[in-house]
């Protein structure tokens, strides 16, 4: 039987992607008292790594808020496997990290990341309100336009 989140979702004709691998030495989430750190998320779509490249340069900011919302179904595909299927137990999320890769003179980051913000409150509702940070960086591993990390804390 689907939770309310995961009917959720539904109605807002997403699909979760499958939790992403690690690819380095670390693990996609942890757990501590009852809060779930999600590692950084990329734009990795069904097809592979989507957005490579600059906001600002190869993409502008809807397409950057694209990237991040793509960032933030990962995120969301974590908190699924962190909490064993049942994303009712997500109480809140706490806070984003959003990075994005872009020009020098870009100045839109808190725009950009709020692709995810916005997924988060469709998807979660209250509890997807969250404090949150939006830097411009020169590189991003893959050099991916957007990364996103994410704290959330369990019922």
């Amino acid at each position: 039987m689907a939770g309310r989140i995961d009917q959720r979702i539904t109605e807002l004709g997403l699909t979760l992607p499958e939790p992403p691998k690690s690819v380095a030495s670390y693990v996609p989430y942890v757990i501590a008292n009852k809060t779930i750190y999600v590692s950084g998320q990329i734009t990795l779509g069904p097809d592979g790594i989507e957005y490579i490249g600059k906001l600002g340069q190869e993409f502008d900011v809807e397409q950057g808020q694209a990237a991040a919302r793509l960032c933030a179904l990962n995120i969301i595909a974590q908190l699924k496997a962190a909490t064993g299927g049942d994303l009712d137990r997500i109480r809140q999320i706490v806070r984003l990290g959003g990075f994005v890769n872009c020009v020098d003179d870009f100045k839109a980051q808190p725009q950009v990341i709020n692709g995810a913000s916005e997924l988060m409150q469709e998807v979660f509702g209250e509890a997807g309100r969250h404090s949150r940070v939006a830097v411009g960086v020169n590189v991003l591993p893959a050099n991916v336009a957007v990364e996103i990390d994410a704290i959330a804390v369990l019922t």
